[in-house]
């Protein structure tokens, strides 16, 4: 009887040839690694705009009725008071002049966006703010408002009642506002009456808009999308535009190839840039930011005067003696001595910059000031933007 063929039964020749076996397919392995490119940080879906699939601003007049007098006055008001009687009129009732006195009507601003291919009867959200000076939109009604596009045609009707998120509550010797109660929405309150053609099966070339425009992230567009579709399919036209074929193949699936265009990843680049709002002292620097050398110090002169009245008196039991204030100034002057001159070596990188900043102990607002006090040295390889 034969028992089973076990490891250590096994030639040295042949264990050999699979250590040699699975030494080769792991240096194959780690070369196919080394040869796939670095994952890419974005879709083209989120840094392009295709040309002519973009959402239009539409805007009208109109009435909120049913305020629980907070409406405008109408003697301070005099559209909205022309508005009323002409909205009666058209319902058959004839105000013309009459005294009104009513504070439950306010005239109105009303905003929305139609987004693209909006088919004709579905419905989009509403932005409604008074014109007046109306206290409060809250409870009230909008009427029928055509909202008007660009081109002055009609895109949709609104109508709804208002939901305003703040309020405003009021006393004889007091009032509590909390948020905008003269500003409010109406979820779902528009319906599109017309459409807004656009052929966008038929179109023999897809223009793709940058959303920030740049050669090399446009020619990195460009490159990916001829991988994916094949050579001279995409061309980089500018920094902000890249024009993609469609091929003969895919006419009339413009929908599948934009897909497909859409998933592709690359890497946008970007310039060396330092954005500064000088209201908040916010300071953001891309990571591409680098500076020459230079030497920084930076020094504060502090005064601060200390101002201790004290009170003189006469002792118990004198004569002539009157109370009297003393006087008593402290001034103490802080040079800041302890700050001491950085130097910055060529070349450093953004967290080495702020980490030199830092070490100096400068805050954001004079950090702002070293900024650009650096960019006029010209030792800032970036450029500036003041918010």
């Amino acid at each position: 009887m034969t028992r089973p063929m076990t490891r250590n039964d096994t030639p040295a020749a042949t264990r050999r040839l699979l250590r040699r076996t699975l030494g080769a397919l792991l240096a194959l392995a780690a070369l196919l690694l080394a040869a796939q490119p670095a994952v890419a940080n974005s879709r083209i879906k989120d840094i392009v705009n295709v040309e002519g699939v973009r959402d239009n601003m539409l805007i009208g007049y109109g009435l909120v009725v049913g305020l629980n007098g907070t409406g405008d006055t109408l003697n301070n008001s005099p559209f909205t008071q022309q508005s009323l009687v002409g909205m009666l009129e058209r319902l058959g009732v004839n105000t013309r002049g009459q005294t009104m006195k009513t504070r439950n009507v306010a005239a109105v601003m009303v905003t929305a966006t139609l987004p693209a291919f909006g088919a004709q009867g579905s419905r989009i959200d509403v932005s409604v703010s008074a014109l007046g000076d109306a206290k409060s939109l809250l409870g009230g009604q909008l009427l029928v408002t055509p909202l008007l596009g660009a081109d002055g045609e009609v895109y949709a009707v609104a109508q709804g009642q208002v939901a305003v998120a703040g309020f405003s509550a009021r006393g004889q010797g007091q009032q509590v506002v909390k948020g905008v109660p003269t500003s409010g929405r109406i979820a779902n309150g528009a319906i599109v009456e017309r459409e807004i053609e656009f052929a966008l099966a038929e179109l023999p070339v897809i223009r793709l808009s940058l959303r920030n425009p740049d050669f090399t992230t446009a020619q990195r567009v460009a490159s990916a999308v001829n991988v994916a579709l094949g050579a001279g399919a995409a061309q980089a036209t500018d920094p902000s535009a890249v024009l993609v074929t469609v091929p003969d193949g895919r006419r009339g699936d413009i929908v599948g190839l934009m897909t497909q265009i859409e998933q592709l990843r690359v890497t946008p680049d970007q310039s060396a840039r330092v954005i500064i709002d000088d209201a908040s002292g916010v300071i953001v620097m891309g990571e591409n930011v680098r500076i020459s050398t230079v030497a920084i110090a930076q020094g504060n002169l502090t005064i601060r005067i200390t101002e201790t009245p004290q009170v003189s008196q006469p002792g118990p039991f004198s004569e002539g003696g009157e109370t009297t204030v003393v006087p008593r100034t402290d001034i103490q002057v802080d040079e800041q001595s302890g700050n001491r001159l950085a130097v910055l070596p060529s070349g450093v990188s953004l967290q080495e910059l702020v980490e030199s900043l830092n070490a100096l102990g400068i805050g954001p607002r004079d950090m702002i000031t070293i900024l650009q006090s650096i960019k006029a040295a010209g030792a800032l390889q970036a450029d500036i933007e003041v918010m």
